[in-house]
């Protein structure tokens, strides 16, 4: 019986530690009220989340339900509207240049794994990269200059028997590999710095113009280079003529003028593609928005436009309309947003607020299907590059001994890469103000709208979707992301 009244006893303490539930309860005296479980989340008809420039939110999601109405208030109302379809998006990225991928597989297994995930993985840990450029030889981001045809001075490869994708095969394909295995799905982009230097009149990878007598060669150099890709399993979709054509000064780089453009496409890439039955799209200029002339030039071309996608784009020059100017001459004919860079000495508030609003919502309010971001990764000292190439250029991530810092273009890019996947479609929203924004809506049927507070004061506002209204506010230079 003692052991009985113990074995009780020890029960009894057990339940009122809240190891075994219930004490109070079932408790009819005393001061202590029953305990209630916690309430569960409230239901929020619109998850959203928000980057701040002071760094203090970082791709955060909000707990604070939002939840449409009727309810009248006095707020600015941006109105998104799903019936007006606009382009279908193929995805937003960065460049994987080769320095990148030499930092990415510098990581021990488990590390780099870890981050390949986050960065191309479409579940809820992940940031959804869905599109990538990568150089065509060497970028001045690589470690070293090389084309995949290189030859000693003097000597040519007409028949190019010796092209090799050479230096790449040691960290950028195998980290492609690893990509396309958790994002078979991923768009690529490839643009070339530079042609081996004995197809260009200087002899140089420096500026120089490709020589007539070559393009035939260098046509089936990119036939070769998209064959030898998709011999590993790397699909290719799309490639451009020539990065920055207008600008020689870099290394590598080369000077290829509109007309040069539209000659070797016509005559040589487009039919050379078309023999080899090679789709991977055709992309022209690859320059700034000043000089929307130059692809409207080579567009202007019909025999030269049979054969080309669309036109690219970067904004160190000019206004971000420019890509609505090339479509609306070529309406039929795509634009793309491929390059953008943070510099090292810029601020993360000021970058965040200047790209949100020029490279993700202006590129997309502006017909472009992409936006990329300049190089993933560097290393400390914004590295490594060619000898003369980019000092300056910050990545996205910084790799040093091991430790990976998200720097500002992260955030830029996941909030549209991980809320708006390939095939998605843009829809349109109204701007109110110094509320800058630009809606989707996904395969799945859900609407996103990133919104950028560009004021310099907080703003509360509404989101209006047929009828019904949340109300929200941002801090200024805040960005965020609402998905319904």
């Amino acid at each position: 019986m003692k052991m009985m009244n113990r074995i009780l006893a020890l029960a009894w303490l057990l339940a009122c530690s809240g190891i075994t539930a219930g004490c109070q309860k079932k408790s009819t005296g005393g001061d202590n009220p029953p305990i209630d479980p916690p309430p569960g989340p409230v239901a929020s008809d619109v998850e959203y989340w928000i980057t701040r420039g002071d760094q203090s939110v970082l791709l955060q999601k909000q707990v604070a339900p939002l939840n449409f109405s009727t309810a009248t208030n006095s707020h600015p109302s941006l109105e998104v509207d799903s019936t007006q379809i606009y382009q279908a998006v193929d995805g937003f990225g960065y460049t994987l240049t080769g320095g990148s991928a030499d930092l990415i597989n510098s990581l021990n297994p488990s590390a780099k794994q870890a981050l390949l995930r986050e960065l191309f993985s479409t579940d809820n840990n992940g940031i959804g990269v869905s599109y990538l450029r990568i150089s065509i030889g060497a970028s001045d981001l690589s470690a070293q200059v090389f084309s995949y045809d290189d030859m000693p001075v003097g000597q040519t490869d007409v028949n190019l028997d010796h092209f090799s994708l050479g230096p790449d095969e040691i960290n950028l394909i195998p980290v492609l590999k690893e990509i396309l295995l958790i994002n078979p799905a991923i768009k690529i982009l490839g643009s070339p710095w530079s042609p081996p230097a004995w197809m260009k009149d200087n002899n140089s990878s420096i500026g120089g113009s490709l020589l007539p007598q070559y393009y035939p060669v260098y046509a089936n150099y990119f036939v070769k280079y998209i064959q030898a890709m998709q011999a590993k399993n790397i699909p290719v979709d799309a490639i451009t003529i020539q990065n920055e054509p207008l600008h020689g000064g870099n290394n590598p780089s080369m000077l290829m003028p509109a007309q040069q453009q539209a000659t070797f496409i016509k005559n040589h890439l487009g039919p050379a593609f078309q023999a080899a039955a090679i789709t991977t799209k055709i992309i022209v200029w690859d320059h700034n928005c000043d000089n929307p002339g130059y692809p409207l030039e080579v567009l202007n071309d019909p025999a030269a436009k049979q054969y080309i996608n669309g036109s690219a784009f970067h904004l160190y020059g000019g206004d971000i309309s420019a890509l609505s100017q090339v479509h609306s001459m070529h309406p039929d004919r795509h634009v793309y947003f491929t390059e953008q860079y943070t510099s090292s000495s810029g601020s993360f508030a000021g970058d965040l607020r200047w790209h949100i609003r020029n490279v993700i919502i202006g590129s997309m309010r502006n017909w472009s299907r992409n936006a990329l971001e300049w190089n993933l990764a560097n290393d400390a000292v914004y590295g490594p590059h060619t000898p003369g190439g980019c000092t300056v250029c910050k990545g996205a991530l910084t790799i040093s001994g091991g430790i990976i810092t998200r720097n500002v273009a992260y955030y830029i890019i996941a909030h549209a890469s991980r809320f708006v996947p390939d095939g998605s479609v843009r829809i349109k929203s109204d701007l109110y103000g110094s509320l800058q924004n630009v809606a989707f809506k996904r395969p799945d049927g859900k609407k996103v709208l990133i919104v950028l507070n560009d004021d310099v004061s907080a703003q509360t506002f509404n989101i209006k979707f047929k009828g019904k209204w949340v109300t929200t506010a941002l801090d200024a230079g805040a960005a965020a992301s609402y998905i319904w």
